[in-house]
């Protein structure tokens, strides 16, 4: 048999060029920001900063950064079982990783083309794959609010605006997995939009599924596995400042890391570009460090995590999507 496209296997082209033009746009007045924070306080001062950093570091920043990326991945492994997925660690590692080439999309949405390789390899259906989607950015919300608030707890002082943020992204995370609620959000608004009946009854029909991952063991897993993910960034922002001369603590540091991811986050940017950095510099510079410090150390974490993350879904995105259309050719073909 001929396998014929689906118009929903490949994003348009002009939203595809809206994205990478977004992301462009929103990437380039960020190093324009850092630049001029760098000349501001001198182009030796932070280059002198980053001279500090040799091989062997850099190594040791990707290397936490890629144990956060595979611990999040046997989490969507562990969610993906409790779906209906076939056995396949790999192949969750694969549409894992390969997703993050998207991260940098309005509202990381593009991430969902996992869910696209999931349909192609399995045939599991739109609506019982997508929850993954809504569960693993829940799990994120909430790993890095336990951590900041941990951090909190555990360092000297304070972070402004650190317990309405992690309070936010416990109930956004409260919300996103509660089934019935989220049914009745989706209900409430399309008595408000009062069109497209199709699409608010699969979203009601996807919200009911949420309550499959209400098992306790499966939700105290999948918070581990955050958390243990996003405390090997946190601890390798602490690496870098001591290795910068700029040794704060390591709950402080651990804090400052996930105040300014998540407040990114809650900006609504791609990737979070701007406001994380913004929220970083800001952090570290009331905590008495030199501004040419500050810079030299937001632009390494976020080349070592966001950066890295990215080229990385570069990597394993056309292996993902060639092995997904063979899979998908194959079941045609029989």
């Amino acid at each position: 048999m001929t396998k014929i496209p689906s118009a929903s296997d490949a994003a348009p082209a002009p939203r595809r060029l809206r994205d990478a033009l977004l992301m462009g746009a929103l990437l380039s007045l960020v190093l324009a920001s850092l630049a001029g924070l760098a000349a501001a306080t001198g182009w030796d001062q932070t280059m002198g900063q980053l001279a500090r950093l040799g091989w062997m570091q850099g190594a040791a920043l990707l290397a936490l950064s890629l144990a956060n990326y595979l611990l999040r991945s046997l989490r969507w492994n562990l969610f993906g079982r409790r779906v209906g997925l076939p056995p396949g660690l790999w192949r969750d590692i694969r549409h894992y990783l390969g997703g993050f080439l998207m991260i940098a999309t309005p509202g990381r949405l593009g991430e969902l083309v996992r869910v696209r390789w999931i349909r192609r390899e399995t045939g599991l259906s739109l609506d019982r794959s997508a929850p993954l989607f809504v569960m693993d950015r829940a799990a994120d919300l909430v790993a890095m609010a336990l951590i900041l608030c941990a951090a909190l707890a555990l360092s000297s002082g304070h972070i402004a605006g650190a317990i309405p943020v992690a309070a936010l992204a416990l109930a956004a995370a409260a919300v996103a997995t509660h089934g019935r609620l989220m049914s009745a959000l989706v209900t409430r608004g399309y008595r408000i939009v009062g069109r497209w009946p199709r699409l608010f009854g699969r979203l009601r029909g996807m919200a009911r599924t949420l309550g499959q991952f209400t098992d306790a063991r499966v939700l105290a897993a999948s918070i581990l596995l955050g958390s243990l993910g996003w405390m090997a960034e946190g601890y390798a922002f602490h690496l870098l400042l001591v290795w910068l001369g700029a040794d704060i603590g390591l709950w402080k540091a651990v804090g400052i890391f996930v105040f300014a991811t998540l407040a990114g986050g809650l900006t609504g940017a791609p990737g979070g570009l701007g406001g994380a950095e913004a929220a970083m510099i800001a952090l570290l510079a009331l905590e008495g460090l030199p501004l040419e410090t500050s810079v030299a150390a937001t632009a390494v974490i976020r080349v070592t995590t966001l950066w890295f993350a990215i080229g990385i879904g570069a990597l394993v995105f056309p292996v993902a999507e060639r092995m997904s259309k063979r899979t998908a050719d194959a079941v045609e073909d029989r």
